[in-house]
């Protein structure tokens, strides 16, 4: 049984086996396979592993999680021998899965990495072969022709490119939500609005976590908090990595633009990462972008003058008739860029504590296989679990891809309830049964920016200017309830 949301109020007084500190896709996904397992091989041998996703912000995937590129990868460019390369790959196969079994929208588009120059032709096969160390043998080196065959839409000029047809567009805000929810149902508590801002050790096997909301005691803690892993590592006495905040800004085309974009347009990777592209999204837009800056700010989301300008002038160059079309939207996000060119993964056995840091753009495809390998790790240092038999299914997710039947679009579920064909936000077709669905959920939002997250209510082309005060009016009923 759930243990239940807990957003204020005293903290459990109980220790938890294991308290996961950061509550975005890699966090949710460790939190959901703890929860799913027992202890065995010691004096609690048969009981249920406890655990607590704890998360400084009002909601789960509200950092950095909610603002990335939303690319389910194949890996075909990680650097191979590399953990990142290894849990990409992995990740890949078991989110694939899930979202199936979960309802997470995920559509396989594939891509093409477009070169422009001499240099960039020439690194192309190198980039096949790297492809093929890591285990996906699917890439193919292309000429122009076939280049603007599979994207008619894009500018002049392009030299040859590298197919991926393996590559995906997936939501990142219902794989996040899915996981915690399902870390619910299994049993884990979800404590939000609680910052962890100390660590105090007992002398024994438990640690105490220092909070906004006092102190949670745990026997085991995994740091998966993103932005905040550097910060919170200090906490435990190490000094192994320097989270540094790398700002990425995007533009969000109008649906109109969908046709233009029929798959993900790659560059070839530089040395600060995979540079611009042009996606569609799975809500039926076009997204250009990232830019790439690093930052001292671990909470700097604002868009910049400087951004928009240089995505301008790398979209015209890319692919002139999407900035044609009208921008609907602009968003930043901050990844979590390290010194190092790896994931941070670090276990300190007699603190019991793990450390998952330095989790970039990949995060959202490696979660699940980073939540088996910290399982894993887990249980070399001691915490040996396995699988519980009585586990409930996967939550069946509601639907906000737009390549998939919406419920607007479904006579049988309209049927049953008119309130699925009410239409409250029209730009995003969202109706009063999917804002109602949404508010009354196990995990619900704290407030709009958490429902537009669950149903895409406002994120249209007026941004709310129509709906807005009415589904704020409904929010404010369920808050004053």
């Amino acid at each position: 049984m759930s243990r239940g949301v807990s957003r204020s109020g005293p903290l459990p007084e109980r220790t938890v086996d294991v308290a996961v500190v950061g509550g975005g896709v890699v966090g949710a996904a460790v939190a959901r396979e703890l929860a799913g397992r027992q202890v065995t091989g010691c004096e609690r041998d048969g009981r249920s592993l406890t655990v607590a996703l704890v998360e400084a912000r009002s909601d789960v995937g509200d950092g950095t999680s909610k603002a990335n590129t939303a690319i389910l990868h194949t890996g075909f460019d990680a650097t191979p021998g590399t953990l990142e390369s290894r849990l990409v790959r992995r990740g890949y196969e078991l989110l694939g899965g899930y979202a199936e079994r979960a309802g997470i929208p995920v559509e396989p588009t594939g891509a093409v990495l477009v070169a422009w120059t001499a240099e960039e032709l020439a690194a192309l096969a190198g980039l096949a072969d790297k492809a093929v160390k890591n285990g996906y043998r699917e890439c193919e080196v292309v000429g122009a022709a076939e280049v603007h065959r599979l994207v008619p839409a894009l500018g002049p000029g392009a030299l040859g490119g590298l197919t991926v047809p393996g590559e995906s567009i997936v939501c990142p805000w219902t794989t996040t939500l899915a996981y915690a929810t399902e870390a619910l149902a299994r049993g884990a508590d979800v404590l939000l609005n609680t910052r962890v801002e100390g660590v105090e050790h007992d002398g024994g096997e438990e640690t105490v976590l220092m909070t906004n909301r006092g102190p949670l005691r745990a026997r085991w803690v995994v740091n998966a908090a993103g932005l905040g892993s550097g910060a919170v590592d200090r906490m435990f006495g190490h000094e192994r990595f320097t989270v540094t905040p790398r700002r990425g800004e995007l533009l969000v085309f109008d649906k109109m633009a969908r046709p233009l974009a029929n798959r993900i347009v790659l560059p070839v990777p530089g040395s600060r990462g995979k540079g611009v592209l042009i996606s569609p999204t799975i809500y039926g837009n076009v997204m250009l972008g990232p830019t790439a800056e690093d930052l001292r700010d671990h909470a700097d989301t604002s868009t910049s003058e400087e951004g928009f300008a240089f995505l301008v002038d790398r979209g015209l160059a890319l692919m002139p008739a999407l900035l044609k079309e009208e921008v609907t939207a602009s968003y930043a996000g901050l990844r979590a860029a390290t010194e190092h060119g790896d994931y941070q993964v670090h276990l300190d056995a007699t603190q019991r504590y793990l450390v998952l840091g330095g989790i970039r753009s990949t995060g959202l495809t490696s979660s699940m296989a980073l939540a088996e390998h910290a399982t894993g790790l887990l249980a070399e240092a001691g915490l040996v679990t396995s699988v519980r038999d009585d586990l409930p299914d996967p939550p069946r997710m509601p639907n906000i891809g737009e390549a998939f039947p919406r419920p607007y679009m479904r006579d049988d579920l309209i049927r049953r309830d008119p309130a699925y064909g009410t239409v409250v936000c029209f730009c995003e077709r969202v109706t009063a049964g999917e804002i109602r669905d949404a508010l009354d959920s196990p995990l619900p939002p704290a407030d709009l920016d958490g429902l537009r997250r669950r149903t895409r209510a406002t994120m249209g082309r007026c941004q709310g200017f129509y709906c807005g005060a009415e589904i704020a009016e409904r929010l404010a009923r369920v808050e004053g309830s």
